[in-house]
């Protein structure tokens, strides 16, 4: 779990850019924030999210909004919550949970910025069009794809040369965060 509170805080980190760039409008800015869970069990997350926001210099409901939307595990109802934060004009969605919310995001709006956190490989979703130069409005971190894996592997065996056997354990695929 601490992995993914550090992503989160990176993450709310990162969805502060676009509204650093922003003109100062009379309006407080809002974050529109997508993911394919439930708020329940990621209260967590949502702390982590909200300190990365916090060490950017934002605080919800002083000098931003956050609007939450769950599908509550149900990927069809990404889509239409996508659509409620483009016409909510959210400056930046951040989407969790699997690809497909950022999917969703990014069928929703050419325009709105796309922070997106997923274990997935982003490219191969078509998410991005390559790690180092993501493209248009969609950017994000992961941390599984087939061009991190092998540089994962080489740093594990840097700082464990001895080792002989190496074992890779991991949960369902689009687990939700």
């Amino acid at each position: 779990i601490r992995q993914r509170e550090f992503i989160f805080t990176r993450v709310g980190a990162a969805a502060a850019w676009p509204l650093a760039a922003q003109t100062q409008q009379a309006a407080m800015p809002v974050i529109g924030f997508l993911g394919l869970g439930s708020s329940v069990p990621t209260s967590a997350f949502e702390a982590a999210f909200r300190q990365g926001l916090a060490e950017a210099g934002y605080v919800p409901g002083q000098n931003v909004a956050i609007e939450f939307r769950w599908a509550n595990y149900q990927p069809s109802r990404l889509p239409p919550l996508a659509a409620d934060l483009v016409d909510r004009k959210v400056a930046v969605i951040v989407t969790t949970g699997s690809p497909y919310a950022a999917l969703a995001a990014k069928a929703a709006t050419s325009t709105i910025p796309i922070v997106f956190a997923v274990s997935e490989d982003p490219v191969q979703y078509g998410l991005v069009t390559s790690l180092s130069r993501p493209g248009g409005t969609v950017t994000g971190m992961t941390s599984l794809t087939a061009e991190l894996a092998g540089k994962q592997l080489n740093l594990l065996l840097e700082l464990i040369p001895q080792a002989t056997t190496i074992a890779y354990l991991s949960g369902p695929s689009s687990s939700p965060i």
